[in-house]
């Protein structure tokens, strides 16, 4: 299983708004996250910072490059966008962060 870590970054007085709507997270989005291989996806936000930083698995990280010209992850990326730094084709401000240790 390969891992990735990125971070990503709310808009001040959005926490709880990030948290209800990823309560409510679309069952396509799942599906379509579930289809290339993501497993254990997890985001936390440091809330000093407003900082996400987010970790997930998947057999191969390759798969992960379908995800931008699929439909529901436009619409998803659309809904955030008005919470969150986002890009100009509505993706959001997502810098990697490189694994320093694994222990497993």
């Amino acid at each position: 299983m390969q891992r990735k870590a990125f971070k990503m970054f709310l808009l001040p007085g959005f926490e709880a708004e990030y948290a209800r709507r990823h309560d409510l997270i679309w069952p396509e989005l799942v599906d379509l996250l579930h289809s290339v291989g993501i497993q254990n996806y997890s985001i936390f936000l440091d809330s000093d910072t407003l900082t996400l930083f987010a970790y997930l698995e998947a057999p191969d990280l390759g798969a992960l490059d379908q995800l931008p010209a699929q439909e529901v992850m436009q619409r998803w990326w659309k809904y955030m966008g008005d919470i969150m730094q986002s890009n100009a084709d509505n993706s959001p401000v997502a810098i990697d962060i490189p694994s320093v240790f694994h222990l497993s």
